[in-house]
């Protein structure tokens, strides 16, 4: 079964917004804290973002101010906003459960995002 399904990556230049987004299955989203990861070439996969599912939120030091995670019941989606991107922002972005609680599920393909300066 598959678990998540993000959407939303592209090419942006510095200073540019994109907005991810991540389908999950139903019973996934209603039991578990969420996350956001990014891996980028050569690089291991890191935490960017993650929100409880009473709405508790949390960033890396790099996002800060510039990203908001946010999850919609309606929808059983989890939401990346992304803001005054920068070149280091560049990666491939996956959702998945709160690693900082629990092991992952299985992951899905992801999304690019790049960011030209």
């Amino acid at each position: 079964q598959v678990q998540f399904v993000e959407s939303g990556g592209g090419l942006v230049q510095a200073g540019g917004s994109l907005r991810l987004s991540c389908a999950v299955s139903r019973r996934t989203f209603s039991f578990n804290a969420m996350g956001w990861y990014r891996q980028a070439p050569g690089k291991q996969r890191e935490l960017v973002a993650t929100i409880s599912v009473a709405g508790r939120l949390n960033y890396a030091d790099s996002v800060k101010g510039r990203f908001t995670i946010s999850r919609d019941g309606a929808k059983n989606t989890v939401n990346l906003q992304m803001n005054s991107l920068k070149p280091e922002d560049t990666a491939v972005y996956y959702c998945n459960v709160d690693l900082t609680r629990q092991g992952p599920l299985d992951w899905g393909q992801g999304t690019q995002v790049t960011v030209s300066s």
